[in-house]
């Protein structure tokens, strides 16, 4: 698990390497790409378990 101090040089680094002005588009890009991640996990475990259903009937 990552902890404290290595967030921290994370942050800083990724601070250094896009510059303060980038940080909020950049944070904005990733929680749109972890909503759209999280979004087809959703859907395909929906799938899934419709699936399994259909097999269970017949």
């Amino acid at each position: 698990m990552i902890g404290t101090q290595e967030m921290v040089i994370i942050f800083v680094v990724i601070l250094l390497l896009f510059g303060a002005s980038k940080l909020p588009e950049l944070a904005r890009s990733m929680g749109k790409a972890t909503g759209e991640f999280k979004k087809a996990r959703m859907e395909t475990e929906n799938e899934l378990k419709a699936i399994d259903l259909k097999k269970k009937e017949a």
